[in-house]
């Protein structure tokens, strides 16, 4: 089944093109977003901080300038996760305490995106310290998922997606350590890339409570785009990149794909395994060979283990597990050796496969709860689950610092409600610019 678009609205490119060719002006395409927020954000709450005087005040100065050629998003309107800093805007990344904490500088991001001709809008919704598949806080309040309000858009980049999917922004950027950028784009029905670990820089993407002083990039962790199309996730790519990207540009055709439709962590959803099959039949039915099974997949059981207990000694900064241990010096360096042994066991496997594709999470949307995600169970074909388990999708990415880029597939009915299903396309570390490519040609086969 087609997944449910929200939007006609162009994406940055096609936006871009535009104010090229006067059709609009960098001014009214700021006002034209600005307007959708206003509208469309009621419902949605996607848009957390504003700056629409400022934006609108750069968007008039543009319109008195003509783009160079290092500016291919001139007068693109977008937001951008609240956790990454922009300079007189808040960052508290859900917490009361912090709201006082105004940034002094752009994140490296921002910067960047400003050259190439981006205006920042303001900022997107975020769980409390990025850590649920939901995105509300005592600062901003609750996320609906646009396509049901009674739905969670994803966390912890939810705000980004459901601004995107909603149409009142063409693009954004996100962050994702659990999933946090392909688990919104699965949920809300739109595009999204976890990169290559180090690819993207996270300068000024920092805690409040570091009250602006430079940190070190996390473990796992990586920034990663959202958009409505590939082309837009590939821009962003281009222009955020600390180092030029490899592309083999192989034909899907002449690809060796695997797909990973179970694990032992996680059981899906058959909301999301209908339509991650059907998909896997139309690409085939266009002749793309598919292989279920392999030998070389990794342990995943352990995998995920490994995963969880690097995650959560990374998200508390070494501070003390509930059962009140720490880890050790020796145990951090333990988990960065079983990290390099899984990621040398994926380069094993990518020595066979060009790319493998898996589900981005075990269900769609989940209902909105007043805990954490992850604090509870999820409901996985009746059966109560605990949604720790889910991230097992997420990480066969993450731990071995893969990049995935998420399209949406088609949709599911989960617990009542028809939903988008995305799926991800992960490849060997740094062939970001090949995932995209290949998710852009399993899009036209599947979607088209």
């Amino acid at each position: 089944m087609a997944y449910p678009k929200l939007t006609d609205q162009p994406g940055a490119l096609e936006t871009a093109a535009r104010i090229r060719n006067g059709e609009i002006s960098p001014h009214e395409a700021v006002e034209d977003a600005i307007a959708r927020i206003e509208h469309l954000d009621v419902h949605v709450n996607a848009v957390a901080v504003c700056d629409f005087e400022r934006a609108i005040e750069t968007a008039k100065a543009m319109d008195k300038e003509l783009p160079g050629a290092h500016q291919p998003l001139f007068g693109v309107p977008m937001t951008i996760k609240e956790s990454f800093d922009i300079a007189g805007l808040a960052t508290t990344w859900g917490h009361k305490a912090h709201k006082s904490y105004v940034a002094r500088r752009d994140a490296k991001i921002v910067r960047q995106l400003k050259a190439a001709g981006v205006v920042f809008l303001g900022k997107s919704n975020v769980p409390i310290d990025l850590s649920d598949w939901q995105s509300f806080n005592e600062v901003y309040g609750r996320t609906n998922n646009p396509h049901n309000h009674y739905r969670s858009p994803g966390g912890s980049s939810g705000g980004s997606a459901a601004a995107v999917a909603s149409g009142m922004v063409p693009i954004e950027y996100g962050t994702d350590i659990g999933g946090s950028v392909r688990v919104p784009a699965h949920f809300c029905g739109v595009w999204g890339h976890k990169t290559s670990w180090g690819l993207i820089s996270k300068h000024g993407h920092d805690h409040p409570a570091f009250a602006g002083k430079d940190a070190h990039d996390g473990a796992l962790s990586i920034a990663g785009p959202l958009a409505r199309n590939a082309d837009d996730i590939e821009i962003l790519l281009r222009l955020t990149s600390e180092f030029p990207l490899f592309e083999r540009k192989k034909p899907l055709k002449e690809c060796r794909i695997l797909a990973i439709l179970d694990h032992p962590d996680s059981p899906l959803d058959d909301s999301v395994r209908g339509p991650s099959e059907a998909a896997l039949a139309a690409l085939e039915a266009a002749g793309v060979q598919i292989d279920l099974t392999s030998d070389l997949i990794p342990n995943l059981a352990a995998q995920q283990a490994d995963y969880l207990r690097m995650l959560n000694v990374a998200m508390a900064r070494g501070a003390p597990a509930p059962d009140g241990k720490r880890a050790t010096a020796t145990d951090w360096f333990n988990l960065l050796d079983l990290q390099a042994r899984n990621e040398i066991a994926w380069a094993h496997l990518f020595e066979t496969y060009d790319f493998v594709l898996a589900p981005p999470a075990p269900v769609l949307a989940v209902p909105h709860r007043d805990e954490a995600v992850f604090r509870g169970d999820i409901d996985i074909n009746g059966t109560a689950s605990p949604a720790s388990g889910g991230l097992a999708w997420a990480g066969l990415a993450t731990f071995p610092n893969l990049p995935s880029t998420v399209l949406p597939i088609g949709s599911g009915n989960y617990l009542g409600t028809e939903l988008p299903c995305g799926l991800q396309v992960m490849g060997r570390r740094w062939s970001d610019l090949d995932c995209v490519a290949a998710a852009r040609e399993i899009d036209a086969i599947v979607n088209g």
